[in-house]
């Protein structure tokens, strides 16, 4: 059961192995969490609890994370958006942050340093 002061996170990203291993990490420091394998789903999902950050990865079959993280911005406003990715290129961090993506953090190097940059943008928004 989620308790109220729990923050909520969604990740979305099409290989389950990941979905696992970030619900099992994330879990295990304290978030509710709550998966979904493409973007389509996390669209058209029912009516969800308010997320207080999103982690997407970038290639997905349908849409891909940055613009996912597109659409989230405007139905979703100031809500954090981390993109993970194990393909980089030149300039995927520009196009991310004009998407409203605060963060893109490379696979496979998430760990710690995702949960760090999670609370991170977590208390930003929450300004504390």
């Amino acid at each position: 059961m989620v308790s109220l002061a729990q923050p909520i996170v969604y990740v979305v990203d099409d290989d389950d192995a990941v979905l696992g291993s970030l619900r099992f990490l994330l879990e295990t420091d304290g978030f509710a969490v709550r998966t979904f394998r493409n973007a389509t789903a996390l669209l058209n999902a029912p009516s969800l609890p308010g997320a207080d950050c999103y982690v997407i990865d970038y290639k997905m079959p349908d849409i891909n994370g940055i613009e996912l993280a597109g659409k989230l911005r405007q139905s979703h406003g100031g809500t954090p958006v981390i993109l993970i990715t194990g393909y980089p290129d030149g300039n995927i961090s520009a196009r991310a942050a004009a998407a409203g993506v605060q963060d893109v953090i490379l696979k496979p190097l998430l760990d710690e340093n995702l949960v760090k940059r999670i609370r991170h943008a977590i208390q930003s928004r929450r300004g504390n």
